[in-house]
C-alpha cells in the first residue's frame, strides 16, 4: 500500500489487515518502553494546513513509537504564510528525501492531488469536507474492541447512527464507506439543513428524527456542530438543536443494552452531547483516542514497511 487517500481505495482484506495490525500495535501503549524498531531510519512529516490536536499528536506518537523520525510542519510559521504554493511546499519536502507525508488541508481532494506530485507516501489526515480515512479506521477499531469486551460479536449486522452536523463533516463519508465494507448498516440523522447533498445516493438510511432510531442502534456516533463553518441559520437555536438532536440524558437511557456512545472530538458538551452521556459507562470516546494511536501506527507501518508483519 503506497498511499492512504480514501476508504474507497481499500479492499476488505486491506482493511482487515490494518485493523489486525492495529490490535497488535495497541499493546505497545501499555509497555513501559513504547518503542518498536519497525520504521527505524524512516522520516514522517506531519503537514497540517489546518489546526489539529488529536490527529497530529497521534500521528506524531505513532511515528515515534515505530522509531521513525517525526517532523511537524504547520501552515502558520512556514513558507506557506509567505505565499508559497501547496505544490511547492510538498515538492520541497519531497526533495529532502522524506518517506511519508501526513497531510491535512481544507481542499477536498487535495491529498490525492498531492500524491501525484511527490515520491513519498501520502496519508490523508482530512481533506476539506471530503474524507478522514484514519478516523473511520480508528472508529471501527474502537467499536470492535467494545463489542469484543461485551461478547457482542463483530461489526457484521450491527447498526450505527451517525448524528449531527453531517454537512460539514469529513468523518461521515469515510465512516459510511468503511462500515458498509465491514458489514454494518448506517443511518444518518440530521436536520435537512445539515444533511450532505447527494447523501440519498450513499449506502445508508437517513432520517431527520433522532428518536425514531434510538431503540434499534448499536452505536450512537455524535458529530460536532461545526459552528466555525456556519455562516447562516442551519437550525433555529441551540436549545432546539439539543431538543431534537442532542444525546441528552433522556436519550441515553433509551439506548439498548450493549449500545455505545462515540464522538470524534472535540466535543461541544451540552450541545450535541450531554456531559452525562460523554462520561457515562457507555461512552468509548477515550477508547477512540487510544485507538487513534494504534491505527495510525498500523497505517504508517503498512505504507512504509508493507507486509503486515510486526515481528
Amino acid at each position: 500500500m503506497k498511499h492512504l487517500l480514501s476508504i474507497a481505495d481499500l479492499s476488505r482484506s486491506e482493511i482487515d489487515s490494518i485493523l489486525t495490525t492495529a490490535e497488535e500495535m495497541h499493546d505497545v501503549q501499555n509497555r513501559q518502553v513504547k518503542k518498536l524498531p519497525a520504521l527505524r531510519g524512516r522520516t514522517v512529516v506531519n503537514l497540517f494546513f489546518e489546526d489539529s490536536t488529536r490527529t497530529r499528536s497521534s500521528f506524531e506518537l505513532a511515528a515515534k513509537w515505530l522509531s521513525a523520525d517525526a517532523v511537524n510542519v504547520s501552515a502558520r510559521g512556514s513558507s506557506v504564510s509567505k505565499g508559497e504554493s501547496m505544490r511547492d511546499t510538498l515538492m520541497t519536502l519531497d526533495a529532502m528525501g522524506v518517506d511519508a507525508i501526513v497531510m491535512r488541508h481544507a481542499g477536498s481532494g487535495s491529498v490525492a492531488q498531492a500524491a501525484g506530485w511527490v515520491r513519498a507516501s501520502m496519508v490523508n489526515a482530512g481533506d476539506g469536507m471530503h474524507e478522514h480515512p484514519t478516523q473511520a479506521l480508528l472508529d471501527a477499531h474502537a467499536m470492535r474492541r467494545h463489542l469484543a469486551r461485551h461478547d457482542l460479536g463483530d461489526l457484521e449486522g450491527k447498526r450505527v447512527a451517525i448524528v449531527g452536523d453531517l454537512l460539514h463533516s469529513r468523518v461521515v463519508r469515510s465512516n459510511v464507506l468503511l462500515l458498509n465494507k465491514l458489514g454494518a448498516s448506517v443511518v444518518l440523522v440530521a436536520p435537512p439543513t445539515l444533511m450532505p447533498p447527494g447523501a440519498e445516493a450513499w449506502d445508508a438510511d437517513s432520517t431527520a428524527v433522532f428518536d425514531d432510531v434510538l431503540d434499534d442502534i448499536d452505536v450512537a456516533m455524535m458529530l460536532r456542530v461545526q459552528r466555525e463553518r456556519m455562516s447562516g441559520g442551519f437550525f433555529p437555536s441551540e436549545r432546539e438543536y439539543v431538543d431534537a438532536y442532542g444525546l441528552t440524558p433522556r436519550r441515553l437511557t433509551r439506548l439498548r443494552d450493549g449500545a455505545c456512545v462515540m464522538h470524534p472530538g472535540p466535543m461541544n458538551r451540552g450541545l450535541e452531547i450531554s456531559s452525562l452521556a460523554a462520561d457515562s459507562p457507555r461512552s468509548i470516546v477515550l477508547d477512540q483516542v487510544s485507538s487513534g494511536v494504534a491505527v495510525r501506527m498500523s497505517v504508517l507501518y503498512h505504507v512504509l514497511a508493507g507486509d503486515g508483519s510486526t515481528n
